[in-house]
């Protein structure tokens, strides 16, 4: 079963998030960020990458996961929306279900970063690329969403050093 397309709502944040990953590729880190929305739709917390210090554990899903925990109770976690510009690695997928976190959306999937990365010629990361949902089986999940992807692969290229000719 296909989860339902993503609305203009999923689509404002997900732009959020893109601008976030911007501003972290811009600031010398990998290019990824994460916005929490409550069930209101007000956007609680907001963060973006901060790995480039030598800590790969600061991802800003893994900080919005942190943040859910001490601020909101379990029905509000539950109740809320994570919208990040790449889909969730393990750590963060199993700190958002641990968390009880609710729906996940996503522009870009770790397939697609995936495929980038090995099209570039750069080897993976040292934890496996796995999709959320084998993680945490247990969470909503939508996207990928085409409207970002170019955007995305772009930021993700200048953070490896690959020119625009190369992408």
């Amino acid at each position: 079963m296909s989860a339902p397309p993503l609305t203009d709502i999923d689509l404002r944040h997900l732009g959020r998030c893109v601008e976030l990953a911007a501003e972290a590729l811009a600031d010398g880190d990998e290019p990824f960020g994460s916005v929490l929305v409550d069930s209101s739709g007000a956007v609680r917390f907001a963060d973006r990458n901060r790995v480039r210090d030598g800590d790969a554990t600061q991802h800003p899903e893994f900080a919005i996961a942190r943040w859910a925990a001490a601020h909101l109770t379990p029905a509000e976690r539950a109740a809320s929306t994570v919208y990040t510009s790449g889909e969730h690695c393990p750590m963060c997928a199993a700190a958002h279900g641990w968390v009880g976190l609710g729906r996940i959306v996503y522009a870009a999937s770790t397939a697609q970063l995936s495929d980038w990365l090995a099209e570039w010629g750069i080897a993976p990361g040292p934890v496996a690329p796995l999709p959320i949902q084998q993680v945490a089986p247990g969470v909503p999940v939508a996207g990928p969403a085409p409207e970002f992807e170019a955007e995305l692969r772009a930021l993700h290229a200048r953070s490896r050093g690959i020119s625009s000719a190369q992408r």
